[in-house]
């Protein structure tokens, strides 16, 4: 690495004033964020400290802080000398102390919550509400200016990064990376974004690994490394790293302001180059590792045992300072050391020397418009989706694969944005997989590494992403969702739960800002989930989960949205209303395969407006009550719902039967608990209040159940799902397995009636014996029988 006691611009890099100065800013943000974890009261100590001045419960973490608190106002100086776009990233995102305290200092803060005003009263709630009920959280939340980044979890700063630098290319982003997240498989995996950010069409991404030596109780794996070790890592995934280390604050200042500007100088060159020339070669970007002391500048140690420079500086320094004698002057020796009488003024102001140091206006890192990202939101340019519809001039009459006539469709709105630049499409390693391939014909993957000559679709600013990283992509598509831009994330189905975790905080996120009226409305997160269940036949179990539905429920009902299109009209109507919408998560599950096609786009747009319809041309009973209501949610399901449909009628031609057909999953909830629910009288009016329903579901069956739990007709609602029975076998095989196919659902339906009388064992045998007949034939001939394979809809009766 570059050892900056070797740089050269070390010595002139500030100047005793600026030196002082800078000091003097850390000390206060150290102040600060001391105060948040401790102070109750008595915000400048203007009176001895006391036991009732202090928080009856210490809820914090100290040992990151200080070395947020350092970069920060390096990062401060910077952007004003060189009048910076720049946003800040906080892996360590525990460190919550260090961002509330920086953005107060630079007035941020205050101006969107005024309550926390900058003098001694507004201190005073700065350290009541931090951790406190009725306050803020610990960690770096949506509550701080500034961030795009939930700190609850540690994984996922730098692919945020990334995902913010995508397209916006006079965007710096400083990207503090901490110990513990470090060690995380997303993290390692996002360090790889550097061969997809173009620095002719991008911005920059400058990660500095922070590396204090401890996690909670235990050393950190890359702070003890060796340092060559530590080199030959950073330089195999492309970076190119220089050190600050050490602890005396004189040196760590002067170090850090010229390695900033050694790796600003680098980057500007880089974009400059790239930017006059045209090329395309992926350039060697700088980063920076910091080695400062845990819990620096705190208490060196307590009751004999080490804290600074150790894992106890991780979160409260001093506890139990009410069972503990001269306690709370120790804490009070602690807060005097920064000398809060030369930071801030009678009126508890920063003093006005110290204000000067920070950027001013939107140049701000948490005033910065990026980080609220509904600021610099446009709509996005839209085709009319209409265009693409499949023609289906009678219901079953056509066939089509959904996914692909999509991406005819995301080609369309790709093309339409190429000149704004911010509509981007990821996936692992499976857009072509997905059928999306149409989007290839305006655009390319986006790729800095080497090329070779039989390399199809790379480009250095191609518009689609690609890593074999469930993580990464969701982390990019959420750094650009929360900058302000637009996107999809098109997955395997049962491979969509790697990013669990990721989609939960991203849901609270929008929860929380929802919250917040001066975070404005983001792109939603969209996801598109094929490759699923249902046609998993030669990848076998392993790829066999529809799961992550039961997961997104969870969430609360005004983030989520669950579509589950028949066909590729449907599926057409669904993205259209996705891509317009805001602050949500929608997830939309659609196969790829050929299959019958039953709704012309007039018939799909209705059908989506109302989430769940009767399909009045598959049903019979227009004259009077239904016998049975057949319900049906997911392609499949629906195909083999209309199959058993026509095998009844063929059977018992007098049954009256309707067709309920689910797109919108959500409307099966109350309307009081979900904004797309149905009213009780609705809902009864489509699945009748006392009828039985066979449900074919997508998903696991109890979902359903769960849905429609408090409904007046639950008792005679039979749902039929996936309960995880699945191999290498036949389509058809899959749904027999877990009794979804045509005449598993028959055998459920003359179970229920008894006005069928004795016929019902004699069709249910039929039914039975037919499964049979299958499992034979597709081991001898190992394709599904015939009559499967070519059944259509017939038609009206």
């Amino acid at each position: 690495m570059t050892a900056i006691e070797n740089h050269p611009t070390l010595q002139a890099a500030l100047d005793e004033t600026e030196l002082a100065q800078m000091d003097a800013y850390w000390r206060a943000a150290n102040y600060l964020s001391v105060g948040q974890i401790y102070l109750l009261d008595n915000p400048l100590l203007r009176t001895p400290l006391a036991l009732e001045h202090i928080k009856p419960r210490l809820l914090g973490h100290w040992g990151t802080t200080p070395g947020l608190n350092f970069l920060y106002a390096h990062l401060n100086r910077v952007i004003k000398a060189r009048d910076l776009n720049m946003i800040y990233v906080t892996g360590p995102g525990h460190g919550g102390p260090a961002l509330f305290a920086n953005t107060y200092l630079e007035g941020t803060y205050s101006e969107v919550h005024p309550d926390v005003s900058q003098d001694e009263r507004g201190m005073s709630r700065l350290f009541k509400q931090f951790s406190f009920p009725g306050g803020v959280p610990s960690h770096v939340a949506a509550e701080v200016p500034g961030s795009i980044h939930e700190g609850g979890e540690l994984g996922y700063a730098l692919s945020h990064a990334f995902g913010a630098a995508f397209d916006n290319p006079d965007l710096v982003v400083a990207c503090v990376i901490g110990d513990g997240e470090a060690e995380t498989g997303p993290l390692a995996a996002s360090w790889h974004s550097n061969k997809f950010l173009d620095p002719a069409g991008d911005g920059a991404v400058l990660p500095i690994l922070h590396l204090n030596g401890y996690k909670i109780a235990n050393p950190s794996v890359l702070a003890r490394i060796e340092p060559e070790e530590l080199e030959s890592l950073l330089t195999g995934y492309g970076w190119k790293p220089y050190v600050v280390e050490g602890a005396d604050p004189e040196t760590m200042h002067q170090a850090m302001a010229a390695t900033l500007d050694a790796a600003l100088d680098e980057i500007a060159e880089i974009q400059r180059h790239a930017r006059a020339s045209g090329e395309s070669h992926r350039p060697r970007w700088p980063m920076i590792v910091l080695r400062s002391p845990k819990g620096w500048t705190g208490p060196r140690e307590v009751d004999g045992k080490p804290v600074e420079d150790h894992w106890r500086s991780h979160q409260v320094p001093l506890s139990d300072l009410a069972g503990k004698p001269g306690r709370v002057q120790e804490l009070e020796r602690w807060l005097l050391s920064y000398r809060p009488d030369e930071l801030f003024d009678e009126e508890g102001r920063l003093v006005e020397a110290l204000r000067e140091l920070a950027p001013v206006g939107d140049r701000r890192m948490g005033a910065n418009p990026h980080a609220n990202g509904g600021t610099l939101l446009r709509d996005l340019r839209m085709p009319d989706f209409r265009d693409f519809a499949v023609d289906v001039p009678a219901p079953g009459a056509a066939t089509a694969e959904a996914t692909r006539v999509l991406g005819y469709y995301l080609r369309d709105v790709m093309r339409l944005n190429d000149e704004q630049r911010n509509f981007r499409v990821v996936g692992a390693d499976e857009t072509a997989s997905n059928r999306l391939g149409a989007l290839y014909d305006v655009t390319a993957n986006a790729w800095m590494a080497r090329e070779l000559p039989a390399d199809e679709n790379l480009a250095a600013n191609g518009r689609v992403m690609e890593i074999l990283s469930e993580h990464t992509c969701q982390g990019w598509l959420e750094g650009y969702l929360l900058t302000g831009r637009h996107g999809l994330f098109s997955s395997y189905e049962a491979f969509i739960h790697i990013v669990d975790s990721m989609f939960n905080q991203h849901a609270k996120w929008l929860k929380t800002t929802r919250e917040l009226p001066w975070r404005r409305p983001i792109a939603s997160l969209n996801y598109l989930l094929t490759s699923h269940v249902w046609r998993q036949d030669h990848n076998g179990f392993s790829h066999q989960d529809p799961g992550f539905i039961d997961h997104v429920v969870n969430k609360k009902s005004d983030i989520v949205r669950v579509w589950l299109p028949p066909d590729a009209n449907t599926l057409l109507a669904v993205a259209d209303q996705c891509l317009r919408s805001r602050d949500l998560v929608n997830v939309i599950v659609a196969g790829k395969q050929p299959a019958p096609q039953f709704l012309t786009m007039d018939a799909a747009i209705k059908h989506c407006a109302q989430g769940v319809t009767i399909w009045d041309w598959a049903s019979n009973d227009h004259d009077g009550e239904p016998d049975v209501v057949m319900a049906c949610a997911g392609d499949v399901p629906t195909l083999e719902t209309l199959a058993a449909v026509d095998l009844l009628r063929q059977r018992f031609p007098e049954l009256r039967i309707r067709v309920v057909n689910v797109v919108d999953l959500m409307t099966l909830q109350p309307e009081s608990e979900h904004p797309h629910g149905l009213s009780d009288q609705r809902f009864d009016a489509l699945f009748t209040p006392d009828k039985p329903i066979v449900f074919a579901y997508h998903g696991y069956p109890w979902l359903i159940h769960r849905l429609t739990c408090h409904r007046t007709n639950h008792a005679n609602l039979h749902v039929r799902g996936y309960i995880e029975e699945g191999t290498t076998s036949t389509p058809f095989d899959m749904c027999v397995m877990n009794h979804i196919d045509r005449f598993s659902l028959v055998e459920n339906v003359v179970g229920r009636l008894p006005q069928l009388g004795h016929r019902a064992a004699y069709v249910a045998q039929e039914m039975r014996d037919s499964k049979l007949r299958h499992k034979q034939y597709i081991c001898r001939h190992g394709v599904d029988l015939p009559e499967v394979l070519e059944w259509t809809w017939p038609g009206p009766n």
